[in-house]
Order: C-alpha cells, then structure tokens, then sequence
C-alpha cells in the first residue's frame, strides 16, 4: 500500500503552485518491503516514469526540476512488485491532498507552474469590490435627458418588480428599465465609500439595445440611457477622489445583432456585416449560409459570435493605437472582468493581457465559473492562472461550496478540501486576488438562497417574483451575515452585489436584478456589512497574512490568518493572528481552541484575536 500527501509537506516540498524554473521534492510511503516506488509525470502531453530513492526503510524520495515555461504538471505513483503493479493517485473528487490506490491508471495530482516574474495589483487583494448594474442602482437625471430604443420603456415606480422576458428571443426582449445612470452612481459614492467598498465593477456600460448590456451596440459610445462619455469620465474622477476604482465588464466574445457592427435591424449609420458582404465588419463573423444562417452566443440569434482572433477585430479591440480595451483605461478605469472569459482564445487573452497592463495597476479579471487552474474548454485544459492571461476570476467555487455548506449540503470537512484545493492550485498572486462573492447578476440572490429557497424551474416562463416570509428572510439574513463574515477573512477580493448589503431579494434572472431600495433598506443588516468590512480593512492579516483551514466539527469551520513579521508577499508587518470561526448549526457552540475558549451563538461567525 502507498501513500502520499499532496498538502503535506513531509510528502510535497514546497507546497502549492510554484514558479517555473523551481525545484520539487515528492516522497511516497509503502507498506510492502521489497516493492520498488515509480513516479509517473506528464508534462506538454507526454509521460515520464522515474524510479524513487528508498530513504527509509518505508519512505520513498524524488527531487525534480520544473520545467522553464509555465504550465501544469501531472503525476502519480507506481507500486511495482514484480509480478503486479498498484497505483496512487489522486482521490475521485480531484482536489488533491491524501489519495487513493487503484488497479488501474489513477487521476493525477497537479502542479501548477506558472511564471515567476507573474503580478497583480496590490489594491485587488487589499479590496473591497461592490458590483452594480446602473439601470437598477440610482437615478441620477431626470428621464427626459436620456433616451432608449424605440421598444424599451421606463417603469414608472422605481419599487416595481423587473420584468419577465416571455419572448423567445431573451436578449432582444429585455427592454424595461428603471432609470438608473452613472450620474446617480456618481451621487451615490459617498454612500460606497462609507460602506468600505474601494472597487467597483460595473456591468456592460456601452450602447446597446437591452437592459443587461451583454448585446453591445457600440464599443464606441456609452449608452444614452447611462448618460455620456463626459459623465463617465466625472464619475472616474469622483470615484478617484474617494479612494474607489472603476472596473469595467468587457463583452468581447460577441455583440448584439442591433449594433454598428452587424446591423440586422438598420439601426445604425454603418453598413453592417448582416447587410452586405462588403461591410468592413464582415470578417468579424462567421456565416453558415448569408446572410440568416450565422454562428450565436448559445443559439441566441441577436449575439452573433465575432472571430476574435480576426486582424481588424484583433486591432480594433486590444492592438490598435486608440483599442477598445485602451481608450477607456485612459479615461479613467482601472481593468476590466471579461464576460465568459473560458470562450475567448487564448491567445486573444495574452494580447489582451499585454495591452491591458500597459497602464501601471490595471487588472483583468475572468469570468470562469470552474477552476480557473485547470479549466476543460473546447477540447483543451486551460489554465488562466499561469501569470500571461488572467490577473484572477470570479469564485463560484467557492460561493457553491459555501452555500452548499451552509444549507447543511456538505459538512465542514468537505468545505475545508475545497478551500484548500484552491489554495494549493492557485499561485498566490492569483489566489490573493480572487474575486470572492455570494451573489451576482446571474446567481439568485445569496439571501433567498440561503432562507432555503430554490429555483426549481428552468423555465422562464414560470419564474416569478417572490417576497420571502418574515421568519425566512431573518433566518436567510442570519446566514448570510455569519457567511459573508467568513467570505470576508479569506484571501482574496470580497465582493457585494448591489443591494445584498441592504436586504434586497429575488431569484433567478431577471428578479435578481431589482432596483436598490434607496429609503426602504435593512438598515440593521448594512451596519452589520459595515462592520464586516471596517474589521478586514483595519487587518492587514485578513488581507494578505497566511491562510490555514480546519474543522472543528461537521457543522463548524475555522480560517486562521497569521502575520509573523511578514505577510505572503514578503511585506513587513506587526505580527497578528485572527481565527475566523463559522458556526452553521442552530445550537451555541463551546470549545477550547489554540488555548482560547470560544463560544459562538447558532448559526454565526466571529472573529477572534490570538
């Protein structure tokens, strides 16, 4: 029998991910005398068997150099007897740690290798990040100063509900709006930066037909119902002043067949793709049979895909002197989150990056909704955390395992390997600059989910708004407060979604998407937010100190941050030690822990001083 430990240093030394050009030392226990030890790696594509030196009379030791260019690196163990061989791999639900044994070739454990010259922003892992959609969050001018398309209209009270897209056509169909615009966003900066917020990602602001934006118009033009480039710049300036930076959602997978670039509906000046062959967008797209027959985002027929990799699109987007991902950096943003990253090239990505980081402390942020180390698209692994395309991505990992653990879906333990799969997949530049969330735009929100709701209909259709009951919003409020208490003393970047702060409900889109209730909010449930957040901004050990997860029970788990002398980038700092400690279940809990005694009410978090 074998056994190896990939979080254990006396089995993998160093841990984690580690930079190219490193050294890595693995060691395996077996129990049979005489059984040789063989380690198998696969690197690029292709295998290499070594035989591992007995250094004791059951320990088996191999020191590899890594290879110089960035990368994954897989490996698992061989136990030869002769006659029979045995395997030691990975364990079935891939996340690493102790393995298993197996008769047959066992799933690998990984090695990340990524580039050791690989930085990120110092402001994202020492952020607070608040995410808004500008329709449903503040009205700034009076309505009749902005304009819509034809279709759209205004609903008239700022309480009501979104409306349900019946139409089969989703993306065409979204043409409600409240009035929301980057002057009220503007206004409402004294409001964010009280809360503690000093990031914030802003949901596609660019010309287009709908309410969500993903159908861009007009990379050139703010949408007229957001107001114009002047206001922008007004409200990058402010936000400057505020000690806030503004990140940009950048949607360049595709666009809306209601755009300069397309034009299926005549409503642009330019000479669309989809009305003639000689357009100069026409290259952009990838026509089956013209000009009705064409490749969509999901089968949606108003998101025509773009060839992103196309030189005219390439150089309009990310290499020309005046690109879109250019212009509006130096207007006054600070990056970018890329819509459904995992479907853009990779080597769109790394131009994209180069570009990008042209401008001193501009992130790139993906959206990937899977590990982002060793994510499966299109027939490949990729990984976008290898220092040459992605600064970090959106956790839903971590927002589904934490979910899930609060709803009693899986216990402390579970959770605990989940964390610690990301902490050793991730290079700390990345992992440090995870974007940590509960809620989004395309999530329910976290405190319906959390009261025990569930969206059990995929069919738009038969959604429909809901208010939660008394006794199930303050147990959904509990649970996210003790949650979000605990998202916010892990490494990483946490992140709001409007409204979640101030008690705003709804399920899946478009009810997740309702208007921030300015005068109506939870005001108990943003105090406590605030001083959430206060506590991490005041704790350099909740930023960037050393991270360990434990459980303590099924129903409780434990973060530790420590800072002795220096955090894990190297920077000097006063020692500090803070136990973050999660309780899911109902009943108080009473233990001794590290010499501390600590007691924690049901269904809470706290956080304790060492």
């Amino acid at each position: 029998m074998l056994f190896h430990n990939s979080r254990d240093l006396q089995y993998r030394a160093p841990q984690g991910a580690m930079p190219s050009g490193g050294a890595v030392t693995l060691r395996a226990r077996s129990s049979i005398p005489d059984a040789r030890v063989l380690l198998r790696t696969w690197w690029a594509g292709s295998s290499t068997e070594y035989e591992m030196r007995r250094t004791e009379r059951d320990l088996f030791e191999i020191s590899l150099n890594l290879p110089a260019q960035p990368g994954l690196m897989w490996y698992y163990f061989i136990e030869d007897c002769g006659a029979s061989r045995a395997y030691y791999g990975n364990a079935a639900d891939g996340l690493g740690g102790s393995g298993e044994m197996r008769d047959t070739e066992p799933p690998s454990f990984q090695i990340t290798v990524y580039d050791g010259a690989f930085k990120t922003p110092e402001w994202m892992r020492e952020g607070i990040m608040y995410q808004v959609m500008v329709d449903r969050f503040c009205e700034g001018k009076p309505r009749a100063q902005k304009s819509l398309s034809a279709d759209a209209h205004y609903h008239k009270d700022w309480s009501e509900p979104p409306e349900l897209n019946l139409g089969d056509d989703y993306a065409n169909v979204c043409n409600d709006f409240f009035g929301g615009d980057l002057e009220g966003l503007r206004k409402k900066l004294p409001y964010l930066s009280r809360l503690g917020v000093t990031v914030l990602y802003l949901n596609p602001i660019f010309r287009s037909r709908s309410n969500h934006k993903y159908d861009t118009g007009d990379y050139e033009s703010i949408d007229p119902g957001f107001g114009t480039l002047e206001d922008f710049r007004a409200l990058c300036r402010s936000a400057k002043r505020v000690g806030i930076r503004i990140v940009l959602d950048g949607v360049f997978s595709h666009v809306g067949s209601d755009s300069r670039y397309f034009n299926r509906e005549g409503t642009y000046p330019d000479l669309g793709a989809y009305q003639s062959p000689k357009s100069p967008y026409y290259s952009w797209f990838d026509f089956r049979k013209y000009p009705d027959d064409y490749d969509c985002w999901w089968g949606i027929k108003t998101l025509p895909n773009v060839r992103e990799m196309e030189p005219s699109h390439y150089e309009y987007i990310v290499s020309g002197e005046n690109a879109i991902a250019h212009r509006y950096l130096e207007e006054g943003a600070y990056g970018w989150r890329l819509d459904v990253a995992d479907e853009l090239p990779m080597p769109f990505l790394r131009g994209l990056r180069r570009r990008v980081k042209e401008k001193n402390g501009a992130c790139l942020i993906g959206e990937v909704w899977e590990d982002p180390s060793n994510k499966v698209a299109y027939g490949e692994t990729r990984s976008y955390c290898l220092g040459d395309t992605l600064d970090s991505t959106m956790n839903y990992p971590l927002r589904d395992a934490l979910l899930a653990f609060m709803l009693g879906e899986i216990n402390a333990h579970a959770l605990v390997r989940q964390l610690d799969s990301q902490r050793e997949n991730l290079p700390a530049p990345f992992y440090y600059s995870m974007l940590n969330l509960l809620g989004s735009h395309d999530r329910p929100r976290a405190i319906n989910v959390l009261a025990g709701e569930k969206d059990l209909s995929p069919i738009r259709a038969l959604r429909r708004a809901t208010k939660l009951s008394g006794e199930a919003y303050a147990l959904g409020k509990k649970r996210y407060v003790a949650a979000f208490r605990f998202l916010c003393a892990l490494p990483g970047m946490p992140c709001i979604y409007y409204g979640d702060e101030a008690g705003v409900q709804g399920m899946d889109d478009p009810f997740n998407r309702a208007t921030f209730p300015w005068g109506r909010e939870d005001v108990e449930l943003t105090r406590e937010i605030h001083e959430i957040l206060s506590e991490r901004h005041h704790s350099h050990a909740l930023k960037t100190g050393m991270v360990k997860f434990f459980a303590a029970s099924d129903d409780v788990v434990c973060v530790l941050r420590e800072i002795r002398g220096t955090d894990a980038f190297g920077k000097k700092y006063p020692h500090e030690r803070v136990l973050c400690v999660l309780n899911r279940a109902e009943a108080p809990i009473s233990f001794d822990l590290f010499a501390s005694h600590i007691e924690l009410y049901g269904m809470s978090s706290r956080n304790i001083r060492l």
